[in-house]
């Protein structure tokens, strides 16, 4: 098997409620959806376009996105499976877990 990354930049587009995934030439190659409410990202579903998918895109969406939450001070609620997955796979972004308790 060959393992072909790409580089992706990860784009917020607050009007679209999206973090787009973008390669070097443009291209749109996946997005994680969302909604954002007093301080909370909730993220709803992330998609890899197929031609994309095994290359890296998808864990690059995600780091990025996270990484632009953490950034802005924000917690997150993954009910996409793809973002939850993430994040038990890498513990370092656990913090970033809205409490539901109280």
């Amino acid at each position: 098997m060959t393992d072909i990354r790409e580089h992706v930049t990860v784009v917020d587009d607050p009007e679209r409620q999206v973090f787009d995934a973008r390669l070097d030439d443009g291209t749109t190659a996946g997005g994680a959806y969302y909604r954002r409410r007093d301080g909370v990202v909730t993220f709803t579903h992330t998609e890899v376009d197929p031609a994309y998918e095994g290359r890296g895109v998808g864990s690059q969406l995600a780091r990025g996105a996270l990484d632009q939450v953490r950034a802005a001070g924000a917690r997150i609620v993954p009910l996409c499976p793809f973002i939850k997955a993430y994040v038990d796979r890498h513990p370092e972004y656990e913090d970033l877990l809205a409490r539901t308790d109280g």
